[in-house]
């Protein structure tokens, strides 16, 4: 049997990062994954070409990891949509478009 080296396991969480959704475009649902390596204050909000919070997906303490979340917006309309990540040290922002 081979193990894994954990080194190699602790590279995997070693970086933030919010990764494009998929599918996009999508209608009406959608998944986001992200990745937190250590662990920290996550929020995960959409907002609307005009900046409005239209939904909050996380928002909550969780351990360093990898992550995804199913987002329905089957109450949306059509549109470009943003998501952004925020941890207690970074915020980043993806865009995202709904098409029924």
């Amino acid at each position: 049997m081979i193990l894994p080296d954990i080194k190699d396991e602790l590279n995997l969480i070693s970086e933030f990062r919010l990764n494009q959704n998929y599918p996009n475009p999508f209608n009406p649902t959608t998944t986001i994954s992200y990745t937190i390596p250590m662990m920290s204050n996550v929020s995960l909000k959409v907002f609307n070409i005009l900046g409005k919070e239209v939904a909050t997906l996380v928002n909550e303490t969780k351990n360093a990891g990898n992550y995804s979340i199913n987002f329905n917006a089957s109450g949306l309309s059509s549109g470009v949509y943003f998501y952004q990540l925020t941890t207690d040290n970074i915020t980043s922002t993806k865009k995202f478009t709904l098409m029924k």
